[in-house]
């Protein structure tokens, strides 16, 4: 038996088979952004099945003693333009099907690589070739030779994540294909030469299926497509199903329902297109389908020319603190949020400056712990390790895209499945909102950050809320913790509007005329507009007056108790139209390189004020009536949640509007979603037990234990889940949104000593926070581009050493004409003078 055996032999025990189950990472080391492409390749632990680049895996076998690594090497294959390569490799397909892992959709681009293993016995690193395995005893040749092989076919967790099987073209059968009303008025459609009979458009057209209308679709956000003439048919007939003409063939067609706004199924199509002269069998397809149309947008969503700065020809940056980072499928948004975060010395000196003693204490399965994964990010961000030019994906494997501005880049796909899971969007691959990243983000910072430093605490400040009864001018003053500005765009004030008003009376002559619709015209909104509408004084009709026991009017102003080091500031450009349709503002504002927010001090009490006295609203209930809890709605509330609202918001709605249905409801959401009770529990009258809950539930005593386990007292574990049901992943977000409340909340349980007086305890400190003199410069804002917040892309633009440089997914590059005026989050620092 030869030395290697030997070893082999010592070391058998510990090399496992990996079964169905198992987590494998061999795409990507669990402490960096090294993979089996990178140089020195990935050594995939044969115990644990964690991958590890050359840098951290002597570190793993010291930590864990473990000794057998499968070493994974990949080298891109050459390719070539015909698709005729020496391996007899087919050419690869371009995508015809909205989907991804099955046939015809997006290739998941493995075969373009040559892959090389061995296993290495550490710590000399010998090495054990596959030839080498097979002069072997047949005890160590089978079971090395069965885990390799175990992990060779074991679908690793990265690319698991990344290519989920997933299916956009799955379609249902409409509700109005079986029985669809076609009338007879004599119409019979050609093979060919269709025009829409509005404004003679030849492309984009749709017929529909009720009275053979042929008409224009929709124009799309640029300016392009139709000119929204099928649409505006159905809104005057209610006719609701109309198929594209162009893409009928033998195979099917395209069919929009716009009463189920969907892509939908017709199973009785080939009767339906008959009945207006079209014999579906002869058919050719001469446009592409939506289908098509939407791969196009999602192959495009990387290429410089479809985000701002896209008419000139920007210079690449490389170097520390500028390192791309890839779209993993519509995963700019994170991307863009992570870039800034990480400017921010509180975040760097976290998760970057303590690495190593973060990676010392990491636990056995790195790649499940919060704070392991934001550093390893962080450090992939601001080390420049990984900036530098991506391989040109072409004949010579050597070359470099360096004048393009490619980067290799991260792929941060450990730390988006980590953030991600559990939550039912930020788990998808569809796009999301910045925004709402942002605060999840922090939210989770918060919840790893109990004790020691929090990065979170330099963005989070106080909001000091005044109510003024108006008929006893007594003052009411609440503290809420906030981490954002959200700042209100008020449209009245465009200083162009009479150019607005002139661009909407040319678009209404459009449409009726069926002329091309002309240029759009961008509102023009001072930035000092915006600051007076976040700070006017609202009036509250309905407030109920300890100091006159009745309902009446008040003034609510808002103003900062404390000012962060550094302030967000989110333009409120996403709204709802009339028919409660998610819109975006198409606006300009004026966002000022500096900023002075002193006025906007809150002053607290003033000298000879008085105070609303701590008395509460009467309860809804007459004196000889028995109060039982009215029935709510649980079609409207299903419908609120929906949305997106919290659950205890939609139940307070409902029931303060009497059940009159979703229009009320939501009319009561939205002029409600400021207050600071909002998402809190519904009390209904007469109801004797604690808020969300029964008095015959229980608390789940596991659920209390995790959350008494973070730091949590156990009355303020028990009223979070009360709060939610009894969910604990709500509950964690539940007391995490209402620190402030649970932190004055009197304790009752939780080990202290009967024996202690009340006067003996020390009050429970309040949300630590930050201040400082309100003046602040802009460093970074993050942009977006679409319709909504559901779709587009996000860039970021951050400023580096005097330079504004463009984050733009793995482009990383000078920004020449940063658009300041067109951000959706702003990034503001204090200025220290």
């Amino acid at each position: 038996m030869t030395e290697v055996s030997e070893i082999l032999m010592s070391v058998l025990s510990t090399i496992r088979v990996p079964r169905p189950g198992d987590r494998v990472h061999k795409d990507e080391c669990a402490l960096s952004f090294a993979s089996p492409e990178s140089d020195g390749g990935l050594y995939v632990c044969m115990n644990s099945f964690l991958g590890f680049g050359s840098k951290y895996v002597d570190r793993h076998h010291a930590k864990t003693g473990q000794r057998a690594f499968l070493h994974i090497t990949r080298t891109r294959k050459r390719q070539e333009d015909d698709g005729n390569s020496g391996s007899g490799d087919p050419p690869k397909k371009k995508p015809t099907r909205l989907a991804i892992g099955i046939e015809g959709g997006f290739d998941v681009e493995q075969e373009q690589y040559e892959e090389e293993v061995k296993v290495v016995i550490f710590p000399d690193r010998q090495d054990v070739t596959l030839d080498d395995l097979a002069s072997m005893p047949d005890v160590v040749k089978e079971r090395v030779s069965l885990s390799i092989k175990g992990l060779q076919e074991a679908d690793s967790v990265s690319h698991a994540l990344q290519v989920q099987q997933w299916d956009g073209e799955v379609r249902q059968e409409s509700k109005y294909a079986a029985e669809l009303k076609q009338l007879d008025n004599g119409i019979k459609i050609p093979p060919s030469g269709w025009r829409c009979e509005v404004c003679d458009l030849q492309e984009n057209l749709w017929m529909n299926l009720t009275d053979g209308k042929v008409l224009c679709g929709r124009r799309y956000f640029d300016g392009t497509g139709g000119n929204n003439h099928a649409l505006q048919h159905y809104q005057q007939s209610g006719y609701p199903l109309a198929v594209k003409l162009g893409t009928i063939t033998p195979d099917g067609a395209d069919v929009y329902s716009y009463d189920e706004d969907d892509m939908v199924l017709d199973s009785k199509l080939p009767e339906h297109l008959a009945h207006f002269g079209i014999n579906m069998m002869t058919m050719e397809k001469t446009e592409r389908t939506m289908t098509e149309l939407e791969i196009a947008v999602n192959q495009r969503v990387g290429e410089w020319e479809v985000i701002q700065e896209s008419g000139t020809t920007l210079k690449p940056l490389w170097g520390p603190g500028l390192t791309g980072m890839k779209n993993l499928g519509n995963s700019c948004y994170l991307n863009s949020v992570m870039q800034v975060l990480f400017t921010v010395p509180d975040f760097q000196t976290k998760y970057v400056s303590k690495i190593d003693k973060i990676f010392d204490e990491a636990p056995s399965d790195p790649t499940q712990d919060f704070k392991t994964q934001v550093a390893k990010l962080g450090y992939g961000l601001l080390s420049g390790e990984y900036s530098k030019p991506a391989p040109d994906p072409g004949d010579d494997p050597s070359a470099s895209n360096e004048s393009k501005g490619d980067q290799v880049g991260i792929a941060p796909r450990m730390f988006k499945a980590l953030v991600g899971r559990g939550h039912p969007e930020f788990s998808t691959n569809r796009q999301q909102d910045a925004q709402e990243f942002l605060l999840h983000f922090i939210n989770m910072v918060e919840r790893n950050c109990r004790s020691g430093m929090n990065p979170s605490e330099a963005f989070r400040f106080l909001v000091e809320e005044k109510i003024v009864c108006q008929q006893s001018q007594k003052a009411k003053y609440t503290q809420r913790v906030d981490y954002i500005v959200q700042l209100p765009v008020p449209m009245d004030q465009a200083t162009n509007m009479e150019e607005l008003q002139e661009a909407e009376r040319r678009r209404e002559e459009a449409e009726s005329s069926g002329a091309p619709p002309s240029a759009a015209v961008r509102a023009q909104i001072p930035f000092a507009a915006c600051m007076a509408a976040l700070i006017e004084p609202e009036t509250l009709t309905d407030f109920w007056s300890s100091a006159v026991q009745s309902k009446t009017t008040a003034t609510k102003t808002t103003r900062f108790a404390s000012f962060p080091d550094h302030l967000v500031i989110q333009i409120k450009k996403f709204t709802f139209g009339m028919d409660w349709v998610p819109k975006k503002l198409d606006v300009s504002i004026d966002v000022p390189d500096t900023l002075d927010l002193s006025a906007l001090r809150a002053m607290g009490q003033q000298p000879g004020e008085e105070l609303l006295p701590e008395v509460a609203p009467p309860p809804l209930m007459t004196p000889d009536v028995e109060v039982k809890a009215p029935v709510l709605d649980d079609s409207t509330v299903s419908q609120l949640c929906e949305m997106g609202f919290p659950l205890e918001a939609c139940r307070k709605a409902v029931y303060y509007t009497g059940n009159t249905g979703i229009d009320a409801a939501m009319n009561w959401v939205m002029g409600h979603m400021d207050d600071p009770d909002f998402s809190a529990p519904l009390v209904l009258p007469g109801s004797s037990s604690a808020p969300g809950t029964t008095p015959t539930e229980s608390i789940p005593e596991e659920h209390l234990a995790t959350i008494v386990s973070m730091g949590f007292s156990r009355d303020q574990a028990t009223r979070a889940l009360r709060a939610t049901n009894n969910i604990l992943e709500r509950a964690v977000d539940w007391i995490f949104s209402h620190l402030d409340d649970l932190e004055s909340m009197d304790v009752s349980e939780g080990g202290r000593s009967e024996a202690g007086s009340e006067a003996s305890r020390e009050p429970p400190p309040g949300p630590r926070v930050r201040d400082g003199p309100g003046k602040y410069e802009l460093f970074a804002f993050i942009s977006h581009m679409g319709t909504s917040t559901m779709c587009g892309h996000y860039v970021c633009h951050i400023k580096k050493d005097q330079q504004w440089v463009i984050f733009n997914d793995q482009k990383v590059c000078a920004s020449e004409k940063p658009p300041k005026d067109l951000g959706y989050l702003y990034f503001y620092r204090r200025v220290v003078e």
